[in-house]
């Protein structure tokens, strides 16, 4: 058992300064003044924030890209790279490579991610069309592996498969209705690119059909205006959008100004969350579609995006503690399991001292960082 004394928790919601009391993996019990109990291990919370652990919706845990030729793939996520950045929960996926890069291949690393600490889950599919999957069909993917929870597709991309409205009703039906049957979200996580066209065909198929807006879930949609404009309409229509954390301060600001400008359209902010893009190459191109620049994504950025908007841009800690914990989980429909500190939920909490730097990572109630300190590596990590 685990014992977090006097911290001041964010639900995210704040509570106030409570004790938190962690045991079988779950949060038992959040109160005023809880009992040491014999052979319970107490972390003093004086002075410190207790938050959920950090849900990233976006990584490319078997590494992304491969964009600029064979040895621009980028690299495997390390277990230690997640904790640093207090991921505690992943969603693995494909990117541009979905012919060298598996399915099998990711939902392998997922496992692997599992049984070294932290939840794990993934979707089949990666940009192109007809989906790659495990079992040959993406609802059966879908049914049957407990991990899979939805399928990624790209489009309005100079890299996407384009396919046609009546093909993105029939796999949108398709995933929804083998969510259904499992108990999962069954949703397409959509790449979004930037072509003028956005979000037009996601409006054409809920024109046409009565499927549910959050069975589509884009991505990345901060990268133009037109988009982020599309974006902002699907939100109010009740879909969930996902803007991409970045690694610079000038990508932090636009993510902050993107925040900001939903709030001031009415956008409800339960329908918005972050997500990292870890491992997958980032690229510019030149007018002529030539690869200029190429580069890998941290999956640190959720947590370093929340403490610069924080810092920097005067906002709420607990309405962006929102947008990488609870909303992620909710539209995962995880949540109140993960994304949250309640009683019940699993034991998923960060520590943070005073300044937001991280102290503290506890994943399924075992200590994965300790006083800033990695107390858990991937079992290839020296």
């Amino acid at each position: 058992m685990l014992l977090v004394k006097n911290a001041k928790v964010y639900a995210p919601e704040y509570l106030g300064v409570k004790d938190i009391l962690i045991a079988g993996g779950r949060i038992e019990r959040i109160a005023d003044h809880l009992p040491e109990y014999e052979g319970c291990e107490v972390i003093d919370g004086t002075g410190k924030i207790v938050t959920p652990g950090i849900i990233d919706r976006h990584v490319h845990v078997t590494g992304g890209g491969g964009e600029g030729s064979f040895h621009t793939q980028a690299p495997q996520v390390q277990l230690s790279s997640l904790i640093k950045g207090g991921v505690t929960t992943v969603l693995g996926l494909l990117g541009t490579d979905g012919i060298s890069r598996s399915v099998e291949n990711l939902l392998a690393k997922v496992k692997a991610l599992k049984e070294e600490g932290i939840s794990a889950y993934a979707i089949c599919g990666a940009y192109g069309y007809p989906s790659t999957t495990v079992t040959g069909s993406v609802s059966k993917d879908i049914m049957f592996i407990d991990e899979i929870l939805g399928v990624k597709l790209a489009i309005s991309d100079h890299r996407a498969p384009n396919i046609t409205t009546e093909e993105l009703i029939r796999l949108a039906s398709d995933v929804r209705t083998a969510g259904m049957l499992s108990g999962k979200p069954g949703f397409i996580c959509l790449h979004m690119g930037g072509d003028k066209r956005a979000l037009k065909p996601v409006f054409e198929a809920l024109e046409r059909t009565s499927i549910p807006p959050k069975t589509f879930q884009p991505t990345h949609v901060g990268r133009n205006a037109n988009l982020l404009e599309d974006a902002f309409k699907f939100a109010k229509m009740g879909g969930t959008i996902d803007l991409t954390c970045g690694e610079s301060e000038s990508k932090f600001h636009s993510v902050a100004d993107a925040v900001k400008k939903a709030k001031k359209e009415g956008v409800p902010m339960e329908k918005v969350t972050m997500s990292s893009d870890g491992q997958g190459s980032w690229s510019n191109y030149d007018a002529e579609g030539k690869l200029v620049e190429i580069g890998v994504s941290d999956v640190d950025t959720i947590y370093r995006q929340i403490v610069y908007m924080v810092k920097e841009e005067n906002m709420d800690l607990e309405e962006l503690l929102a947008l990488g914990t609870k909303n992620p989980a909710m539209a995962l429909e995880l949540y109140p399991k993960k994304g949250a500190v309640k009683e019940e939920s699993d034991a998923d909490i960060l520590i943070m001292n005073e300044d937001l730097s991280l102290d503290t990572v506890i994943a399924m109630g075992v200590p994965m960082m300790r006083d800033g300190k990695i107390l858990k590596k991937g079992t290839y990590e020296k």
